[in-house]
């Protein structure tokens, strides 16, 4: 595989392998494009035709399913930050929830901010999750899988039931789905994560794909990323445009002992990330200074 058409050719090829290895086939395809595109001189945008990863990016502040003291002591933290668009992990305990809601309801600006739930596949019903969220009693702007991964009928009730639209993440790993979606485009939204995807370069087909459905986005993060998917999250994010939901993500040294890039690509004040101060879009490749050699641990150094 010498050049990015062979790439593409190769993984059109053997599309089941990396379906069932997403995240090996992306990092080795993120190297790859490291490598030519340092080779031919130009940034990975210019080499895959991509948008210039330039100007300032918004993260998501995301709260996991933790005891209700470290849940409020961690929201806490993402206000005093400046944060106002919140992703919240749900129990599927109705009062657990309710205390975490509650949490932001009493907050002075809770106005100003945008919040969105993970459910992470709890319920095995629409009617259970419709009774759940509505028990909230709280207007979210998104809910992300609510039931198990590919009930798309239960979660168009769900979204028609509580007029919220679904976030798609476990059930949408491919452009191919997408004809799915299209009759109803705005029941869903969807996370691409690249790694989950397999790669930037099925990101950028998905992303296509959903916007010419009329589908927003959001480029969603594992856990424990380096700057290097952060990185080509910005490239994905950035090609979506006004099509882009919210980000999620960047957490560098905020999360991680350390990272494999110095400095590390990660967000400030507000969540925000000034791809610019990086000068990602005037350095070859990714742009990112990495410290191979080092041993890098990765375990989480906050609770």
């Amino acid at each position: 595989m010498g050049s990015v058409d062979a790439l593409v050719a190769w993984a059109d090829d053997h599309t089941a392998v990396i379906d069932a290895n997403p995240a090996g086939w992306c990092a080795i395809e993120l190297a790859m494009l490291e490598f030519f595109a340092k080779r031919e001189g130009v940034t990975v945008e210019q080499l895959v035709a991509a948008v210039p990863t330039t100007g300032t990016f918004r993260y998501s502040a995301v709260v996991g399913d933790s005891k209700l003291d470290v849940f409020q002591a961690t929201v806490a933290r993402y206000c005093a930050m400046g944060f106002t668009d919140f992703k919240l992990k749900l129990s599927g305990d109705p009062a657990q929830d309710r205390a975490k809601v509650d949490t932001l309801r009493d907050l002075s600006d809770v106005e100003k901010l945008r919040v969105r739930v993970d459910a992470n596949n709890l319920w095995n019903d629409a009617e259970s999750a419709v009774r759940h969220l509505n028990d909230l009693q709280f207007s979210f702007v998104g809910i992300e899988e609510p039931l198990s991964a590919n009930a798309l009928d239960g979660m168009r009730m769900v979204a028609a039931q509580t007029g919220v639209p679904i976030i798609l993440d476990e059930s949408l790993l491919r452009a191919d789905q997408i004809s799915a979606l299209a009759a109803d485009p705005d029941c869903w939204i969807i996370n691409i994560r690249v790694s989950k995807m397999g790669g930037l370069l099925r990101s950028l087909a998905v992303l296509g794909a959903a916007h010419a459905a009329g589908i927003s986005i959001i480029v969603g993060a594992q856990v424990g990323e380096t700057s290097v998917l952060t990185r080509a999250g910005l490239v994905v994010a950035r090609a979506a445009a006004g099509g882009l939901f919210a980000q999620e993500g960047a957490f560098g040294t905020h999360l991680l002992q350390t990272d494999v890039a110095h400095p590390p690509l990660m967000f400030g004040p507000a969540g925000v990330l000034d791809a610019d101060a990086y000068g990602l879009s005037g350095r070859v490749g990714w742009g990112l200074t990495l410290r191979p050699g080092q041993e890098f641990t990765t375990s989480l150094s906050r609770e």
